[in-house]
């Protein structure tokens, strides 16, 4: 029976017995060796560091990436899968540090996304939320339990872009073992639009190859215009389709699970985080329905995936409002999208790296240059 990475793993009953071992790595044990925590005896990225009295007892589970550093979070040599993150840094950090993970030895990321957008938190300011796969909890507690399978080995790693250093908590937990042969690898890609180009769609993903199945979307939407901004379908375009998809969505209100602009009589938009979808991020600086209205939205598809046999060709967006005499109104926001797919290999066709200036948050209406996505590199 064929297994797929996104339900072999989470939904297998906990009482049955499993040839697997669990190991952890965080700046307690940075390669997860048995009997490897607590041996330290001095904190990480502490200035000064504080000395641990004795082995075993509280150190600093911390790491310092300084300006324009690369490091490693893990770096796992064998077969296994990723079962939980859990990170943390200050907020001004979150569009400027860059997550990525490579699989068995790539030298491209399948995962390449900025920190908070992975954790469903693009806007720098912190949301709580309550989902299955991502928990981001009080101040900046980011889950991530989405498996991560791999056959010979994975790294992740932390870039930070800023010049400016961060101080980085985290724990990775995974397990090493099992049969992996027939799980698909967790791929995640960024894509933003500051601002969207005039009457087209944002794109999520573009060209790639290979059987898999779609699994996740979060948006961080910035608009920059009054009024109601989300009536634009999100559509699927799936193995052979070229000009119609096989997926066309009725809203985007809709997608993520919601319903008349998200808007309850009396109260105006309403955030909202359920196990699957949700807009935990709700940003007014300027009202109801006035400009610079900021929202983030997620979409778990784990009990009803995507399923494409030979390639995603595209998964794009409209940005619509309403003109008079209910006329659609193409948007041009600055929208910022996370896709997340399970596909057959571990590198396949992505946009351009994240990079500081891509991933800025600006405040005006339209501020910014315009950040498309780039084209594809293999």
């Amino acid at each position: 029976m064929n297994r797929s990475a996104s339900s072999s793993h989470a939904l297998s009953p906990l009482s049955r017995l499993r040839p697997v071992q669990t190991r952890s790595i965080s700046p307690e044990n940075f390669d997860g060796s048995v009997a490897g925590g607590g041996r330290a005896t001095e904190g990480t990225g502490a200035e000064p560091a504080r000395p641990r009295p004795r082995p075993g007892m509280e150190g600093l589970a911390q790491r310092r990436c300084e300006g324009g550093e690369t490091f490693t979070l893990a770096d796992i040599d064998s077969a296994g899968v990723i079962t939980h993150i859990w990170i943390t840094t200050h907020t001004d950090h979150w569009r400027q540090l860059v997550l990525r993970a490579y699989w068995d030895g790539a030298e491209e990321p399948a995962v390449e996304v900025p920190y908070g957008d992975f954790f469903a938190n693009g806007w720098g300011k912190f949301a709580q939320v309550d989902s299955q796969m991502i928990a981001s909890n009080p101040h900046g507690g980011f889950n991530s339990y989405w498996p991560m399978p791999f056959r010979e080995g994975a790294r992740l790693t932390v870039e930070n872009t800023s010049d400016q250093d961060a101080r980085v908590y985290y724990q990775v937990t995974y397990e090493l073992g099992g049969d992996h042969s027939e799980d698909a690898y967790f791929h995640a890609q960024w894509r933003r639009s500051n601002p969207l180009d005039e009457a087209t769609p944002h794109v999520l993903v573009d060209g790639i190859e290979g059987q898999g199945h779609y699994v996740g979307t979060y948006i961080a939407w910035g608009v920059n215009s009054n009024g109601w901004w989300g009536e634009g379908e999100i559509k699927f375009y799936l193995d052979d389709d070229t000009e119609f998809p096989t997926i066309a969505g009725t809203g985007t209100e809709d997608y993520f699970g919601g319903a008349w602009n998200f808007d309850v009589p009396g109260e105006g938009y309403t955030a909202f985080s359920t196990p699957y979808l949700g807009m935990p991020q709700v940003i007014r600086p300027d009202g109801l329905y006035l400009s610079q209205q900021r929202f983030g939205m997620y979409r778990w598809h784990v009990t009803d995936p995507i399923h494409f046999s030979t390639g995603l060709p595209r998964v794009d967006i409209q940005a619509l409002g309403w003109k008079s005499a209910w006329r659609y109104l193409p948007l041009r926001d600055d929208i910022a999208s996370t896709a997340i797919f399970y596909l057959d290999r571990p590198v396949t066709s992505r946009p351009e790296s994240p990079s500081f200036d891509s991933m800025e948050i600006h405040l005006g209406a339209g501020a910014g240059p315009h950040s498309p996505a780039g084209p594809a590199r293999h």
